[in-house]
């Protein structure tokens, strides 16, 4: 096995973490800022406007307990269409937590009486803390949602949305790819499964990703022209990819999300997306960021419901 001369500081190179080193991984990760302070008193703000449940307790231990909470359009009706949004699957890509609140604040009431609304800003409240991309068991909640999930995180929404798994017809997440992906997090991956680090690239731009066993190539379309109006669309590498998947479309990208147990795999929607945003670029701000999120989760809405 060729491996890197550079290696991740946790394990031995070409073995898988165990325990020890799992719990070494986690006690280095140190609290970087406040759920409470940032998503919880957000969402406090909202409960005059919309239904908020508590839909979950993350708990980790003393400590590392949190509440997941979920924000529902208040008048409920089932006879309308019922969009799904989450944020902050990975807690540390911020303008996925912060774009979904933003949408709540400022647009979601567009949409009363319309649509009902379904909006999780926060999955995981352990990795926003800690801006990781993993869960405190060094799990990706984002490889998890399946069956018997092991992530807290996953199982959690999982059971939120199972009562209407058959009647959401649009579900976006809100991501980023940022610069730590490669230089952080894709090398603990590979440290952690004992696998060669292999170095990647960052596409300076946003994207999205569509299922590939369930395309929607024009819904897609119709999320990028509308972004493209608030921040650049990532190009295409040299090879016609971004992040190693070739591009289908501008700024798109497929997987097959519910083999790969991605969050836009949990319900039946005929309509999904996940939207990457790059907060590293230089030519992008943080409101920047937070603004594409919402205007992404806009157009996401407003073609789910023209075409049914």
């Amino acid at each position: 096995m060729n491996l890197p001369a550079r290696f991740h500081p946790i394990g031995t190179p070409g073995q898988p973490w165990g325990a020890a080193e799992k719990a070494q991984w986690r006690a280095q990760q140190r609290v970087r800022r406040r759920y409470v302070d940032d998503v919880g008193v957000a969402i406090d703000a909202l409960r005059g406007r919309f239904d908020v449940q508590q839909y979950g307790t993350i708990d980790y231990g003393p400590g590392e307990t949190y509440p997941l909470y979920a924000v529902r359009s208040r008048d409920w009706d089932d006879g309308l269409p019922t969009m799904l949004v989450t944020g902050g699957v990975h807690g540390y890509e911020t303008s996925g937590v912060h774009g979904a609140l933003q949408f709540l604040e400022q647009r979601a009431g567009d949409y009363a009486g319309k649509a009902n609304l379904l909006v999780v800003p926060c999955v995981s409240p352990w990795g926003y803390e800690r801006i990781h991309r993993w869960n405190a068991d060094a799990l990706d909640p984002n490889r998890s949602f399946r069956a018997d999930s092991p992530a807290q995180e996953s199982a959690a929404l999982i059971a939120l949305v199972a009562p209407l798994r058959e009647r959401v017809l649009m579900h976006i997440d809100l991501h980023e790819t940022t610069d730590s992906d490669e230089s952080e997090f894709r090398p603990a991956l590979a440290a952690r499964d004992g696998k060669p680090f292999e170095p990647g690239g960052i596409p300076d731009g946003f994207y999205l990703v569509d299922d590939s066993e369930r395309r929607q190539p024009e819904f897609q379309r119709a999320v990028i022209a509308t972004v493209a109006a608030v921040t650049h669309i990532a190009p295409a590498d040299a090879q016609g990819e971004i992040i190693g998947s070739p591009v289908v479309a501008e700024g798109v990208i497929e997987y097959p999300v519910r083999s790969l147990g991605l969050c836009t795999g949990i319900t039946d929607a005929r309509y999904t997306t996940i939207t990457e945003v790059y907060p590293d670029s230089p030519k992008a701000t943080p409101q920047q960021c937070n603004d594409a999120q919402v205007a992404a989760v806009v157009a996401a809405i407003d073609y789910a419901m023209a075409n049914g």
